[in-house]
């Protein structure tokens, strides 16, 4: 099946995590924002699928996935249906839903990532809340950064299964987006998450092991690649702590 991937063009964002999981499957995929609007594609092809009257059962927001007649929004709810199709999720319904409840988990951790810049709101720009966004970074950086990673080093480390990852045997798509998040925090905060990996050393080796993957080398070194910048969930302000 050839997928669709609907996301706003020039930023990685949450689109990023579906990304990860298509790439590493090799999945035959499509990111709508790269196809010419007159296709179906970019900016217009995406609003006519969130706005119009013809879809039944409408996504929220991007990003979203079209899979045959399926439309599929929210990230951790993509990846929920992708992850047995692509083989990035453990066969048994516990470990399925495991997984789920781990990428829900990792969402909290982006809202409160997106919330150091954007304490007050996405309505209002940085340069508005510079002051709420200093007292939110110092927080964050102090209490709930390493408490999420953290988490994730005694989930590894409890593995039923042994693995080096968060769930089972094998690598799983919760593993893909852990590992974004490490890139993502190391962009946007590098001392901080410097010294927080310190004590969490697996969390660190499934990041370079997820990002040594072959066809995720290949996809990284790519131009369908694009850089963390500041329009972006990740960001680095130089006036923030971090």
């Amino acid at each position: 099946m050839r997928y669709e991937l609907y996301y706003w063009p020039g930023i990685q964002g949450r689109g990023e995590f579906v990304r990860l999981a298509l790439e590493d499957a090799g999945a035959e995929y499509l990111d709508m924002a790269r196809v010419p609007e007159a296709d179906g594609g970019g900016v217009a092809g995406m609003m006519r699928l969130l706005d119009g009257d013809a879809i039944a059962c409408p996504p929220f927001a991007p990003p979203f996935l079209r899979a045959g007649r399926r439309l599929i929004g929210q990230t951790a709810n993509i990846l929920l249906y992708l992850g047995p199709r692509l083989d990035l999720a453990p066969r048994a319904a516990a470990g399925r839903l495991w997984t789920h409840q781990l990428q829900l988990t990792i969402a909290d951790l982006v809202v409160e990532v997106h919330d150091t810049h954007h304490p007050l709101g996405p309505t209002l720009y940085y340069e508005q809340q510079r002051a709420a966004a200093k007292r939110r970074t110092r927080a964050f950086i102090a209490e709930r950064l390493p408490k999420f990673l953290g988490y994730f080093e005694r989930v590894i480390a409890r593995n039923p299964a042994g693995g080096t990852g968060l769930a089972g045997a094998r690598l799983t798509y919760a593993d893909l987006s852990l590992a974004q998040v490490v890139g993502g925090l190391r962009y946007a905060f590098p001392a901080a998450t410097a010294a927080a990996l310190a004590s969490c050393p697996r969390v660190r080796d499934l990041h370079a092991a997820a990002f040594a993957r072959p066809r995720l080398k290949r996809y990284l070194a790519s131009s369908r690649r694009l850089p963390f910048n500041n329009d972006d969930l990740f960001r680095r302000y130089p006036d923030l702590p971090g």
